[in-house]
């Protein structure tokens, strides 16, 4: 008989014990965040408390954007159709493609590109003209760059901070802030937005462009299941959902304590 045995080294699971890259599960509950868990599942280590936050923070960032992205629409009407919530999260994860949250893989794509072009002895400025020039010649739009709501996308600016703080800013983020500034030098006032800024930082920790769009979906899911639970409790079935016609009236500005 053939051997079928195959291996994982994800995680280990036996009578009354689960442990995730060789720690136990329970020991990790209370002890660290999801960012740091998200971290661990994925590298197969724990991170240090600062990379643990900026992980965290690339998940908040995302959390929602309103009722108009693509996503929270197909969410929406299938929440409206009746459909079990998780028919509706899938609907929402479907609909993240090319544009629509995959802007961050294509950015992170772009962004090493420029990293090689440094690691080759070239200054992030020189290697961001490059990028631009070349893009501009192809007629391709920057990936992660400019933004259908924000002229300076707070998100980012709060991301990168971040990341500075945590020494997890290398060459992605580098050029990615050397693109902005050509970019104003051509006349062309583009801000890096938060799929740019999450594709610069994902890159400079070692995350593979390929997961890039599962770190968007993963955000995403909350903010999905609040629009699904709304959508229910507030809303009557079967209904013509216009985006552009939603008023907020949840709490007013406030600050966190």
């Amino acid at each position: 008989m053939a051997d079928n045995t195959w291996a994982s080294a994800i995680t280990s699971v036996v009578p009354n014990q689960i442990r995730v890259r060789g720690y136990r599960i329970d020991e990790l509950m209370g002890r660290v965040s999801f960012g740091e868990a998200v971290y661990l599942i994925l590298r197969g280590e724990l991170p240090g408390a600062a990379v643990g936050r900026l992980m965290e923070a690339m998940i908040v960032a995302s959390i929602d954007h309103g009722v108009t992205p693509p996503s929270t629409l197909a969410v929406r009407n299938a929440a409206t159709t009746g459909a079990p919530l998780n028919a509706c999260i899938a609907a929402g994860a479907l609909a993240v493609n090319r544009h629509h949250g995959g802007a961050v893989e294509d950015c992170m794509r772009l962004l090493a590109r420029g990293a090689e072009r440094v690691a080759a002895g070239e200054t992030a400025a020189s290697a961001a003209g490059a990028l631009v020039a070349a893009e501009k010649a192809a007629a391709r739009r920057l990936p992660g760059f400019g933004h259908r709501v924000h002229t300076d996308d707070p998100r980012s600016h709060r991301l990168l901070a971040l990341a500075k703080e945590a020494g997890a800013a290398g060459p992605h983020v580098a050029v990615a802030e050397a693109i902005v500034a050509a970019l104003a030098r051509g006349g062309k006032a583009l801000p890096l937005n938060v799929d740019g800024a999450i594709a610069a930082v994902l890159a400079d920790l070692g995350f593979a462009p390929e997961l890039a769009n599962g770190f968007f979906i993963l955000a995403r899911t909350a903010g999905w299941m609040a629009h699904v639970a709304e959508e229910l409790s507030r809303e009557k079935p079967m209904r013509r959902i216009d985006q552009q016609s939603c008023a907020y009236d949840g709490p007013p500005p406030r600050d966190v304590a």
